[in-house]
Parts: structure tokens; sequence; C-alpha cells
């Protein structure tokens, strides 16, 4: 899932603000979009591009050249009926609560404060994008100074443990739960589960669409998340995030906050730690090692995600900025960038695709972590 912040504007609901000095400090909720699996999107039916011929896999990825995990292929049919119209930016969505649920929210955070640890985060400018962007269509560059407001952001991601506190407090129903499926990685399912699978995404047939895979049971029915509660939630759309947002009194961070989270005062280096994947032969990041998508040789200690915290914090003390899953933003996408000096820049006002940033375990071959980019809502 992600991390979260507090937020200066409407997404929030009780305007709580920390004051320092003065200097107005936001807090923002790291929601890591894990994708182990698939988070609900909204694109027509015909960009699912399902097929089901004998190209494997490996063919495929192969046949692209790309570095890419597919994650931007997984588009969900609009036309599906889950009871009431979604919008990507969701004004307010916990109303879907029951009022008895929200009225319970203060009292719960007084008897037990299961949230994330904040990090204050200074006011600072700092370098945003590239003039050499690893993959171009991302649209990272050109490199442009931006200014970032003081604030505090969570960190780590979101747990399964965090979640289910919060979905036992307001009774939330996931997008995913109510579309009945989700996208699952391939090599993370049973023989016999891919056996009954007669579709998958024909740019990235690694990911098939599992009935009943939510963020209780991330391969589906028979997988369980007891042994995973420190592990980032999983199958969890922008709206879960926001709501889940909303009720810890918190937001996701804008892109430029992420950005600036992720580097952590350095610049122009393709890990948040520097430039070497491995500095002194350690892994930094859960990250793909092997042939994808057929072998994952897990050096690193993990098949799939990780619990949080698992691998060293970045300068600023923020764990898993890159790597084990990906990472929700408040911000539309938007390829169209200038050079011009920014303050607290908050993305285009509309659009189609939400951003989320930083990879997951499944990223190989990938420069500037930071950078990465993915699209989808």
């Amino acid at each position: 899932m992600t991390y979260s912040v507090r937020k200066h504007g409407d997404v929030l609901s009780t305007g709580n603000v920390l004051q320092i000095g003065s200097t107005m400090l936001f807090v923002s909720c790291l929601f890591f979009v894990y994708f182990q699996l698939w988070v609900p999107v909204y694109c027509d039916t015909e960009q699912l591009g399902f097929f089901s011929d004998s190209k494997s896999s490996g063919q495929v990825a192969k046949e692209t050249g790309s570095s890419s995990c597919g994650c931007d292929a997984l588009k969900r049919d609009v036309g599906v009926d889950v009871g009431e119209e979604l919008s990507p930016h969701l004004e307010d969505p916990a109303e879907k609560y029951s009022k008895a649920a929200n009225e319970e929210n203060v009292e719960h955070h007084r008897e037990q404060d299961i949230r994330s640890k904040m990090v204050l985060l200074k006011s600072s400018w700092f370098f945003m994008g590239t003039d050499n962007p690893g993959i171009p269509p991302d649209g990272e560059g050109p490199q442009r100074r931006v200014w970032v407001d003081s604030l505090y952001i969570e960190q780590h991601e979101v747990t399964n443990r965090q979640f289910q506190h919060f979905v036992n407090q307001t009774l939330y129903v996931t997008e995913a739960e109510r579309f009945g499926d989700s996208f699952v990685f391939e090599e993370l399912l049973t023989e016999e589960l891919k056996s009954k699978i007669l579709q998958a995404v024909a740019a990235a047939p690694w990911w098939l669409p599992v009935k009943g895979a939510d963020w209780r049971h991330p391969e589906g029915p028979g997988s369980t998340i007891s042994d995973r509660l420190d592990h980032p939630v999983l199958h969890v759309s922008w709206n879960d995030a926001q709501a889940y947002c909303k009720w810890a009194q918190r937001r996701l961070p804008t892109e430029a906050e992420w950005e600036y989270a992720c580097r952590a005062g350095l610049q122009d280096r393709l890990y948040p730690w520097g430039n070497k994947l491995l500095p002194k032969g350690q892994h930094y990041a859960n990250l793909w090692q092997g042939d994808f998508p057929t072998t994952n040789t897990a050096d690193d200690g993990y098949i799939g995600t990780s619990p949080v915290m698992s691998f060293p914090a970045n300068s600023f003390g923020l764990y898993d900025m890159v790597g084990n899953a990906w990472e929700w933003t408040a911000d539309w996408w938007n390829v169209h960038h200038t050079p011009e000096d920014k303050h607290n820049p908050t993305g285009p006002a509309t659009g189609t695709d939400g951003v989320k940033k930083g990879g997951s375990y499944m990223c190989h071959k990938v420069p500037h972590f930071c950078l990465l980019t993915d699209l989808s809502l």
C-alpha cells in the first residue's frame, strides 16, 4: 500500500495541522500499491487485451524487450457494476462507511494508535525528474527545481495489520472485493489454480485474473495474510487508499513530495542510496533477481513481498521507497513538464491515470528508481 501525509487541503475532513515555528506541517500517508498483485484501475475494455493463446510469459517478455513488470497493462472494464459510481478522485471516500463507524474513529485513536510512525521532512528545494530518462515514455523530464514545504511522512508502507484494523473499525469493503476478482502474478499461484484460468493480459501474460483475490486473500481463495501481517497490504485501489488515509487523518503524498522523500537529499543517483545496486554486496531493496518473469533467484531473501523495514532505510529514515511494491501518489499522470522552478506542484487538475512510484519486487534492470512511474486507477 502507500505512505501517508497530513494534507494541506480538502482531502482531510478534520483539518488537523501541526505548527512548528512558522512552518505548517502536513502529514502524508505512504500507501504502497504493492504489486505482488493487482490494484483495481479504470480503463476501456479494449485496453485489457486478454488473450488465451499458447505464447508463454517468457516469450512475451523477450519479444517486448521491456524491463517493466507489466503493471501498466492491467486495466479494468469501467462497465463493471459495483453498486455505485466510483470517481478516481473521490472527494469523500469515507462517506460509504456507516455513521456509527465514523463516530467511533476518535475513540479508536485514543485507545490504540496503530498508524505508522511519522518522519519529519524539512522544507527544501530539490531537483525533480531527469534530463536522461531511462524510460522516456514515463515523462520524467526535463529536470526542474522544485520547492517542497515541510511535511511528516510515514516511516513505512501501510501493512496488512494496519489495514485490517481500519477495516475492522469501519467495515470498509475494497473495490477488488466488490468487483470479485483481481490480478495475481502467475508464479505465486498453484498449478491447480492456474489450470482453471483461461485468460491473461496480452502485453503481460504473467498477470492472471483470479476470482476472489483481494487484500485478505492475496493469491485468491485459500490464501491468507495471517502469516503476512507485517507485509504491505495489496489489492488496494486509489480510492481504497484515500479511504484509509481519511480514516487515519492523513493523505497521499503528491508526486513531488514522494520523489523528494525517495531521493533523501541525493541528486542524480540511480538509487536512493547511491549508484551501486549492491553496495558492499548488500541488498538495499526487494527487487527481482534472475530472468524475469520465469526465474527469481530470491538472492535478497524474498520471492514475493517482504515485511516492512526488512531493508535499510534511506538517509531520511524511510523504508521501502523503491522495490517491494508500487506506491500510490495523489497526482494525475502528466508527461508535459517545463524546466521552470515550481512550488509544491500537484499535477494536473484532471486526468485518466493516477501516478504510482518506486517499482516493486518484480522490477529488474530499471535505472533511476526514484523516477520509476506506473499508471492506473
